[in-house]
């Protein structure tokens, strides 16, 4: 079941409020709630919700970077059985796509300029991070993203090239080409306007394989460069093993380690004052 607000720590509930903007339930967690403070728009995982793993926001507006977190579609405070399994993977991501621009107006108008528009990443966890990978093929205006467990590439995470991934087994879930293309991210490459990227994954990832995502991050480098942009604005660490369920489901006995680092990189690119 959803951890519900009142179970957070009660230094995150100091600093958060949840609501619903634009049909969407969302976290908010800012530092201080008087000034504007740089922001990351979260996007959780499949089968999770956004109160999941507070650590991170803690984290975020400690080092005085706010959160925008949301419930997918079908999930946490708006679940819908069986809109979190894996065959409305691509469903769920449309859904998803749709709203997260009248979502960021909504966020503006309730709280106008607290969450600093000109200074906001986008970042998500696996499905979270197909989501946001998707929305940075478009016109945008976030200035930095940081992905965890996740691919640019559904082509090779629904029918896996056996010769770039020699141990990749398909989904159970199958997903047709024709559907997966527009969603796709890697298929919409000419669009990714380059931005600092941070990816993390554990090497051992058994639901969402490394080398698809080490292919597409390559893929996009040479899109950075074609660009006149410098590749080395993306960014990806991995561990060998992390002893999460699946290897996939956090990072285990690294996952402060992980968090760690994705805020250090949220605080270098997003410059946010010390609160």
């Amino acid at each position: 079941m959803p951890q519900p607000f009142d179970q957070l720590p009660s230094s995150l509930r100091a600093a958060a409020r949840t609501t619903t903007l634009a049909g969407v339930p969302t976290l908010l967690a800012h530092p201080d709630w008087d000034r504007p403070a740089p922001c990351c728009l979260w996007l959780h995982g499949r089968t999770a919700y956004k109160e999941l793993d507070p650590g991170r926001y803690l984290r975020w507006i400690r080092a005085g970077i706010g959160a925008i977190a949301i419930d997918l579609p079908g999930h946490g405070e708006r679940g819908k059985p069986g809109l979190d399994g894996a065959e409305h993977t691509l469903e769920v991501m449309r859904r998803a796509l749709a709203e997260i621009d009248p979502l960021l107006d909504a966020v503006e108008s309730a709280h106008p300029g607290m969450f600093d528009r000109e200074r906001m990443a986008i970042g998500g966890m696996s499905l979270g991070g197909m989501i946001a990978l998707r929305r940075l093929c478009e016109p945008h205006g976030f200035m930095a993203s940081a992905v965890e467990s996740t691919t640019g590439w559904l082509g090779q995470l629904y029918h896996p090239d056996r010769a770039l991934d020699p141990e990749a087994e398909a989904w159970t879930a199958r997903h047709e080409p024709d559907a997966i293309e527009p969603l796709d991210p890697i298929k919409h490459l000419a669009g990714f306007c380059p931005l600092p990227l941070l990816a993390l994954h554990s090497e051992s990832d058994r639901m969402v394989r490394l080398a698809g995502m080490r292919a597409f991050l390559d893929r996009l480098r040479d899109r950075y460069t074609e660009a006149g942009s410098d590749p080395n604005l993306i960014e990806l660490h991995t561990w060998p093993e992390t002893g999460a369920p699946q290897e996939h489901i956090g990072f285990g006995k690294v996952a402060a380690e992980a968090k760690d680092r994705q805020t250090a990189f949220l605080t270098r690119h997003l410059r946010p004052q010390r609160h």
